[in-house]
């Protein structure tokens, strides 16, 4: 016995039916997953400002007191994006000190990306490499998990040293570069000057009272 043909309208159904179904599941998965994500970038964030920003010196959420300024390396290199968001570490309700992404442009293998802190008085309470494309075992030496090369930063300012060194040693400045890998401390170098000298030009607006 054959069986009967169904009608095209049949089939239709059963599609838009399956389609109907699988975009529902599509939905609540995407509503099931947004909030660990979210969460997961907030404890990154937190992660990343925890190295350039000791504990104690606030006793806020350094993201949830953040601000936007513009962003001085948006004209610099393509897919800067336009604004900088700041990040503030406060006490008491003093602002105790700030942190911010800063890109430096010019690396062996693209921009490398630094999460920098600063104090109220410019020196540098902290510099952390977020994101780099360098090269393993060369350049990768930025890493503080390699070497302890981006630490030595720490308390240093624009004035220590003077501007003129604020370059690599082979550039005639006072910064140490790696045997066989001088673009990438070079830009870093440079990454982390831009990043004080947006400091300097926007500390009054970072300093401003809640």
């Amino acid at each position: 016995m054959s069986h009967a043909i169904r009608p095209t309208w049949v089939h239709a159904v059963i599609l838009g039916t399956f389609c109907a179904g699988f975009g529902v599941a599509l939905a609540l998965t995407d509503d099931i997953t947004k909030a660990p994500i979210k969460e997961r970038a907030l404890e990154d964030k937190m992660n990343s400002l925890g190295q350039v920003i000791p504990k104690s010196i606030h006793d806020n959420n350094p993201v949830t007191d953040a601000i936007t300024l513009p962003n001085p390396a948006a004209g610099g290199h393509a897919g800067a994006p336009a604004e900088t968001i700041v990040y503030r570490a406060i006490k008491d309700g003093k602002v105790t000190g700030v942190a911010f992404e800063m890109d430096a442009s010019g690396g062996y293998g693209g921009p490398v990306k630094l999460m920098i802190g600063v104090a109220p008085d410019g020196k540098l309470l902290g510099v952390r490499v977020i994101s780099h494309k360098e090269t393993p075992g060369l350049g990768d030496k930025i890493d503080a998990a390699k070497t302890d090369w981006i630490t030595r930063f720490t308390g240093l300012s624009l004035g220590n040293p003077p501007a003129d060194k604020w370059k690599v040693k082979k550039d005639g400045g006072q910064f140490d570069q790696f045997s066989g890998a001088t673009i990438t401390p070079r830009a870093v170098v440079g990454g982390i000057r831009h990043g004080l000298e947006f400091f300097a030009a926007n500390s009054a607006r970072m300093m401003e009272k809640k």
